[in-house]
């Protein structure tokens, strides 16, 4: 596991493997852009491959805000068992896969857009950073938290 930060008592820095193992599990993700100078953030799917993070979009604005952009995409979670959160978040370069050999490797990803209609692009994030924290939730907040973290699964859809 990960080394406890001592400026920060209980707050656990993760290793790399551990960040990519939290990502690898989670259903959802947040997209951070900025495009035309204003901040966004999309709730999109994905999946991990070869340490990137791979996903699908249609014409739009997280296609515009991540060809050749660098980006910020953050998983977040909750262990019921261990009371405890934890963070991942990835900064890193955006592109589009265009090449034929990596489209279809791609297009064998076990990755399908939640929302209807056709998502025919495929975006890859190069991670640059990555990094991690856990940390333990105290057990009246871990209660609503677990409720919380339910609800917000149910419905959410990328564009």
């Amino acid at each position: 596991m990960g080394t406890e930060r001592a400026d920060l008592p209980g707050i656990i820095n993760l290793t790399t493997s551990e960040c990519l193992a939290l990502l690898r599990g989670a259903v959802i993700g947040r997209l951070a852009v900025v495009l035309e100078g204003q901040p966004d953030i999309f709730p999109i799917n994905h999946v991990i491959d070869q340490g990137t993070i791979v996903f699908r979009t249609q014409v739009g604005t997280k296609l515009s805000a991540c060809a050749g952009r660098t980006v910020a995409y953050e998983v977040d979670g909750y262990d019921e068992a261990e009371e405890s959160a934890w963070s991942v978040v990835v900064k890193g370069d955006a592109h589009e896969i265009r090449e034929t050999y990596e489209t279809i490797e791609a297009l064998q990803l076990p990755l399908m857009p939640w929302q209807s209609g056709s998502k025919p692009y495929i975006i890859r994030i190069e991670p640059e950073h990555l990094s991690g924290r856990r940390f333990h939730v105290s057990r009246a907040v871990a209660e609503g938290a677990g409720r919380a973290a339910q609800r917000t699964t149910r419905g959410v859809v990328d564009d």
